[in-house]
């Protein structure tokens, strides 16, 4: 079995108008949502063998504030250029690409895609677009993530930070 967990960065500044869009870092709220939600995911005892992030600040910084509550090392946070600005067929490509030898893939990505993958994934498509800092776990009757398919995925938890006390 594959388990993934598809994450929206936590909220971003817009305080900032010299900056490219790929430079904007987290807010405050963000700041505070993205550790709230590693330690939902530590209580639910999640165990990531694979963090991927895009290259984007708030991503990157929201990837490190997980990984710090789960005691993923922050070395092993894998940047990949691919999921900023990517499109859902990108985005799972490169869920598709992980190693089989990691069993969870967290993959923190962008909106509208990171919603339009989990919905494509799932069979029941989210009501609504992902709020910042959510995330989506689904799980893969599989051994492969080239297998990956909504055929044999089951939809697990979706939190966000409202939900995360």
């Amino acid at each position: 079995m594959k388990i993934l967990y598809l994450m929206r960065h936590a909220k971003s500044s817009w305080s900032f108008d010299d900056l490219s869009d790929e430079q904007r870092p987290l807010n405050d709220r963000g700041r505070d949502d993205a550790p709230r939600m590693g330690q939902a995911l530590a209580r639910r005892h999640a165990r990531i063998d694979l963090l991927l992030a895009s290259t984007a600040v708030r991503s990157l910084t929201t990837a490190a504030l997980v990984a710090k509550e789960i005691d993923y090392p922050h070395e092993r946070i894998q940047v990949r250029p691919e999921i900023y600005q990517a499109d859902v067929r990108t985005l799972l490509q490169v869920v598709r690409e992980s190693p089989d030898e990691a069993e969870s893939v967290l993959l923190v990505g962008h909106n509208n895609t990171i919603t339009d993958l989990a919905n494509l994934l799932m069979t029941s498509p989210l009501s609504e677009e992902m709020p910042t800092a959510s995330i989506v776990c689904l799980h893969f009757q599989t051994e492969r993530w080239a297998d990956v398919d909504r055929s044999n995925a089951e939809f697990y938890f979706f939190d966000c930070p409202r939900n995360a006390e």
